[in-house]
C-alpha cells in the first residue's frame, strides 16, 4: 500500500476540488437549500463530464479503470464542497451493474456510467436523496440481495423536510415496479457493495470534518480580538489543536479501508465498518467544535457552517450508526 496519493490522484482531486469550487460556491448552496429541488442538474452535469460515474469501472465497460480509493477520494472533496447529488449511489450503482450477470441490467451502464441516467441508494432506509429526480434505485430486493429499480409506476415519493439541506431526501416506497436484477442473497457482490457505501460516506465525512477545520484556522487568524488575532489565545489553540488531532489520523482509516476493499483483504467489510464508525463521529464532534470556534457568526444560517453540520448528522444516521458498525467490527474480529 501506498502511503501518500500518488500525481495521478492528486489531479483527481484538483479537478474536483476546481470543478465544484467554480459550480458550487456558497450562494449557490444558499439558493439549492433555500429551495424545493433536491437535484442540481448543472452540478451534476458539471460532476459527470469529469468522468466520475464510470470513475472505478474497468476500461472495457468504458470506464477510467481506478479503484475505490480513487471514488473515494472524489467522495472526499464532495464532502468538503457540500456537493449536492447522489454521487455515492452512482458510483455504487455503476460498481454493482458492471459486476452483474444479468444482460439486460448491464445494457443500462453506459448511461449509468456517463450520469445520463441518475441513480441513488435505497438501502435500509425508506429516506433517499434525490429521490424526485433519481431514474434508478439501487435498493435490496428483501430476501438479501441486491436489484434496481426504475423510477415511474408504483414508486411512491413523498418530500419531507430534511436535515441535511445539501442532499434533500423523499420518503420513498416501492409497489409494484420495473426491476432489474443485480445479484441474490450469497453473492459476495452484496456484501462488497454494501462495504464499498460504508467507505464513500466515511470519504464524505472525512472531506467535510477537514474543510471544517481550515475554515476554522482561517478565521482564527483573520479575527481580531483585543488588538490580537483570536487565534493566539490560548484556549482557541488548544480547541483547533484537538480538531486537526482528530480529523488527520482518520484519514489513514479512509484510504485503508479503500484499498483494502480495492485488494480484497480478507479485513475488507471490518475496515469498511471501523472506517464508517470512526469518521461519522469526528464529523459530528468537529463540526460542532467549528462552530463554536467562530463564536456567534457560526450559528448564523449566512455563514453556512449549518451544511456541514446538517450532513454530519445524516452522514452519521446512513447505513447505521457508528456504535452498531463497532459491534458488526468487534464480531468480524471475533471478540
Amino acid at each position: 500500500m501506498r502511503f501518500h496519493l500518488s500525481e495521478e490522484q492528486v489531479a483527481i482531486q484538483d479537478a474536483v476540488r476546481g470543478t465544484l469550487g467554480d459550480c458550487w460556491g456558497m450562494e449557490q448552496l444558499h439558493k439549492f437549500a433555500g429551495g424545493d429541488d433536491d437535484f442540481d442538474p448543472a452540478s451534476w452535469e458539471t460532476l459527470m463530464s469529469l468522468g466520475i460515474g464510470g470513475l472505478a469501472l474497468p476500461e472495457s465497460e468504458g470506464g477510467a479503470g481506478l479503484g475505490l480509493l480513487d471514488a473515494a477520494l472524489v467522495c472526499e472533496v464532495a464532502g468538503e464542497k457540500a456537493a449536492p447529488g447522489p454521487l455515492i449511489g452512482q458510483i455504487l450503482t455503476a460498481i454493482a451493474v458492471a459486476n452483474c450477470s444479468d444482460a439486460e441490467t448491464r445494457n443500462l451502464l453506459p448511461r449509468i456510467a456517463s450520469g445520463e441516467l441518475v441513480s441513488t441508494l435505497a438501502l435500509d432506509s425508506d429516506l433517499v436523496q434525490s429521490a424526485r429526480a433519481a431514474h434508478l434505485f439501487l435498493t435490496d430486493d428483501g430476501a438479501g440481495g441486491l436489484r434496481l429499480i426504475e423510477a415511474g409506476d408504483g414508486v411512491t415519493i413523498e418530500a419531507v423536510i430534511a436535515t441535511d439541506r445539501s442532499r434533500p431526501v423523499s420518503r420513498v416506497q416501492f409497489g409494484d415496479v420495473a426491476v432489474h436484477p443485480i445479484c441474490a442473497a450469497g453473492d459476495p457482490l452484496v456484501q462488497r457493495i454494501r462495504d464499498a457505501a460504508l467507505v464513500l460516506i466515511a470519504a464524505d465525512a472525512l472531506g467535510g470534518a477537514q474543510h471544517c477545520t481550515d475554515i476554522s484556522v482561517d478565521y482564527a487568524k483573520e479575527r481580531t480580538q483585543f488588538g490580537q488575532p483570536i487565534g493566539r489565545f490560548q484556549g482557541l489553540k488548544h480547541q483547533l489543536a484537538q480538531m486537526a488531532l482528530d480529523v488527520e489520523p482518520s484519514r489513514a482509516l479512509v484510504w485503508y479501508a479503500a484499498y483494502a476493499w480495492d485488494a480484497n483483504l480478507p479485513d475488507a467489510t471490518r475496515a469498511a465498518a471501523m472506517a464508517k464508525a470512526h469518521l461519522c463521529e469526528v464529523y459530528t464532534r468537529t463540526t460542532r467544535a467549528a462552530i463554536a470556534s467562530h463564536g456567534g457568526i457560526g450559528y448564523t444560517w449566512e455563514y453556512g457552517l449549518n451544511y456541514w453540520f446538517r450532513r454530519s448528522v445524516y452522514d452519521r444516521a446512513w447505513l447505521a450508526s457508528p456504535a452498531q458498525h463497532r459491534a458488526r467490527a468487534a464480531e468480524l474480529a471475533g471478540w
